[in-house]
């Protein structure tokens, strides 16, 4: 084998390997994961509200985060515009950090609620509640209960 082959040899090998390495690079995603956190859902069909307490884990901007509510698996007819102050189907203003006018960042310890209000379905005693949480479209949580 003569010298020149040898070197053609070893620059085909070369190309070769930057162009896998280079694709493999390509592939590699280092998208960050979404806020993990856990959460704890209370229903009143009495008074048709919904409590989220955050019970521990990262905090959520609430300016990114939305909410779906589903009862007795039908979601709502209007969903809660997290944060808001007086939405359609809602009744009044939302307590805590889904209140547009409390700060936006949802901490352990901090309890969020809303009255649903001329809505469908509408939510009564022994309804199956599920709320989905959802940063920058990234499920946080999905809570169920029973309410009461």
């Amino acid at each position: 084998m003569s010298p020149v082959v040898a070197v053609l040899i070893l620059v085909a090998l070369t190309v070769c390997l930057a162009a896998v390495v280079a694709v493999g690079v390509g592939a590699w995603s280092l998208e960050s994961p979404g806020p993990t956190a856990n959460f704890e859902l209370e229903a009143d069909g009495n008074d048709s509200s919904i409590a989220i307490e955050h019970v521990a884990g990262d905090s959520i901007d609430v300016d990114a985060l939305s909410v779906t509510i589903e009862i007795d698996g039908t979601e709502l007819d209007a969903q809660p515009p997290i944060p808001f102050v007086g939405a359609k189907g809602f009744d009044g203003a939302p307590d805590g950090p889904f209140n547009a006018k409390s700060d936006s960042t949802w901490t352990s310890g901090e309890r969020a609620g809303v009255s649903i209000a001329n809505n469908s379905p509408t939510l009564a005693a022994g309804d199956s509640v599920t709320v989905t949480l959802t940063v920058d479209g990234r499920r946080v949580a999905t809570l169920e209960t029973t309410a009461t």
